[in-house]
C-alpha cells in the first residue's frame, strides 16, 4: 500500500492530490491511503450547490474565515478547522457494483479500531440533525466521522472526515451555513475525538488511522510535492 502524507498549497491543489491517488490506484492496482488535515474550509456537496440559499451559505462560510469549496463525493456541508482530519482510501475494483458494502464495512471497522486505540469508545450511527447525515457514521456523544464513496469501473475511493478537536468552532460555522441552506442542524450534534477522551493532536490521530487502515500490509510512505 502507498501512503501519501501532507497537503497541497491550496484547497484546489489539495483536492487534486486525492484525485491523483485514485488515478494511480486504477493504473497500478496498488491500494492508496491518505490521511491529512485539509485547509480551513467548508466543503459543500453537490446537492448544496442547487439549494436556493447556496450563495448565502458560501458568503457566511467565507465571512467566518472558512474557504467555501465544492466536493465530488458525500452529501451536505462539512467544515474543516485546519485541525480536522480527512481520509481517502483508494482500492482497485472490478466493476461499479462490486464490493460497495464491503468497502464501507471495512472502512468503518478501521475507523472504530483507530478510535478505540486512542481511548475513544465510538459506535455506529449519528445523533439527530447532524452535519452531512448519512448511513455510514461514527459517534461518541456527538458525530465524529462520516464516510462517502466514489466508485469507478477500475477503482473506488472511500473518503470521509474525522473531527479531532475544535467541535465548538465547527458547530458555530455550520449552524448558519445549514440555516442558509434550509437544512436541519443541531450544533450539539457535533462531537470530537478530544471531547470524547482522546488526544487533540491531529498527527497522533492520523497515525492511528493509518495503522488501522494499513493493517498487516506493507506500506510505502510518500509526501505531497
Amino acid at each position: 500500500m502507498r501512503v501519501l502524507r501532507g497537503r497541497g498549497d491550496t484547497p484546489e491543489s489539495d483536492r487534486a492530490r486525492t484525485a491523483e491517488l485514485l488515478d494511480r490506484t486504477a493504473e497500478t492496482g496498488e491500494a492508496g491511503l491518505r490521511v491529512w488535515t485539509p485547509h480551513r474550509q467548508v466543503a459543500f456537496g453537490r446537492r448544496d450547490a442547487h439549494a436556493d440559499g447556496y450563495a448565502e451559505a458560501r458568503r457566511i462560510a467565507e465571512s467566518r474565515g472558512f474557504a467555501p469549496v465544492e466536493r465530488s463525493v458525500g452529501g451536505h456541508a462539512v467544515a474543516y478547522s485546519g485541525r480536522t482530519l480527512a481520509f481517502a482510501y483508494a482500492v482497485p475494483t472490478t466493476g461499479l457494483r462490486v464490493g460497495l458494502d464491503a468497502r464501507y464495512e471495512s472502512a468503518v471497522e478501521a475507523l472504530g479500531a483507530a478510535l478505540a486505540s486512542l481511548g475513544v469508545d465510538a459506535r455506529r450511527g449519528e445523533p439527530p440533525d447532524a452535519f452531512c447525515p448519512g448511513d455510514h457514521s461514527l459517534r461518541a456523544g456527538g458525530k465524529l466521522a462520516g464516510l462517502a464513496q466514489r466508485v469507478r469501473a477500475d477503482a473506488a475511493l472511500v473518503a470521509g472526515c474525522l473531527l479531532v478537536c475544535d467541535h465548538d468552532v465547527l458547530a458555530s460555522v455550520l449552524a448558519p451555513v445549514y440555516d442558509a441552506l434550509g437544512l436541519a442542524f443541531d450544533p450539539a450534534s457535533v462531537g470530537s475525538v478530544a471531547g470524547s477522551g482522546g488526544p487533540e493532536d491531529p498527527e497522533a490521530v492520523a497515525r492511528a488511522l493509518e495503522r488501522a487502515f494499513i493493517g498487516g500490509d506493507v506500506a510505502r510512505i510518500a509526501t505531497v510535492d
